[in-house]
């Protein structure tokens, strides 16, 4: 028994030894001339749902930015969506993301298919939000985020990079979303164990020049709580 308890003791001190260092290499520090921001930042709210994060954006600012610099992405979206005042955005797996509403809805054969990166392909999830997204989202774990000006208009770019366009140079829209007024759109970038949903919310983040963590954001409550230590958020 006792040698039993040592053998799993060891193992335990093994693994968590291996997780905090995959933390400390992964750990990018941010950039300092983007974050943190001014007064006169703006703010973006992360959304978790547990096992799957999306950034909810304000749709004002993402049309401006997208009608200046002509962003074939996101620009179409923002006009089709302009009635909200927000959109949330999130990346991921093709076959899993559309057939999962919820966490019960997980098809174990699809999930394995996705983190072993059978090239399935990926996807956008984008969904019109009116009033507040802290009410919309009353029954998530939701964190305000204020970006700086010039890391907002990075994370646009990067929003509008990761929009697959048709032959037509448009976003390709792939049917309807899983809750509320939402479109599914085809996306850039393959789903796998190493580039799971959550690391896309992380790069966001990143290009806004927050520190971030991608060996923690695995699970959106790696990233929350790397924006509550490292960010203050």
């Amino acid at each position: 028994m006792r040698r039993a308890f040592r053998t799993l003791l060891k193992g335990s001190l093994a693994l968590l030894f291996l997780v905090s260092a995959a933390i400390i290499w992964t750990a990018r520090p941010g950039n300092p001339a983007l974050f943190p921001a001014g007064e006169d930042g703006i703010d973006v709210v992360l959304v978790s749902n547990g096992y799957h994060a999306g950034l909810v954006v304000p749709l004002r600012s993402v049309a401006e930015i997208a009608s200046r610099d002509g962003m074939a992405g996101v620009l179409p979206v923002a006009t089709r969506f302009r009635q909200f005042d927000w959109i949330e955005v999130g990346w991921g797996d093709d076959d899993v993301y559309r057939s999962t509403p919820t966490a019960a809805s997980l098809q174990m054969t699809l999930a394995a298919r996705a983190l072993l990166g059978l090239g399935n392909g990926s996807v956008l999830h984008v969904v019109g939000i009116a009033g507040v997204p802290e009410s919309v989202f009353a029954g998530a774990d939701v964190t305000r985020i204020r970006l700086s000006k010039a890391g907002f208009e990075r994370v646009v770019a990067r929003i509008d990079q990761s929009f697959a366009l048709s032959t037509g140079c448009q976003p390709e829209i792939l049917g309807p979303g899983l809750y509320g007024p939402s479109l599914f759109y085809r996306a850039v970038g393959d789903f796998s164990a190493f580039r799971v949903c959550n690391h896309w919310i992380a790069d966001l983040l990143d290009a806004a020049g927050i520190p971030t963590t991608p060996a923690a954001a695995i699970l959106p409550f790696g990233i929350r709580t790397d924006l509550k230590w490292r960010s203050r958020f």
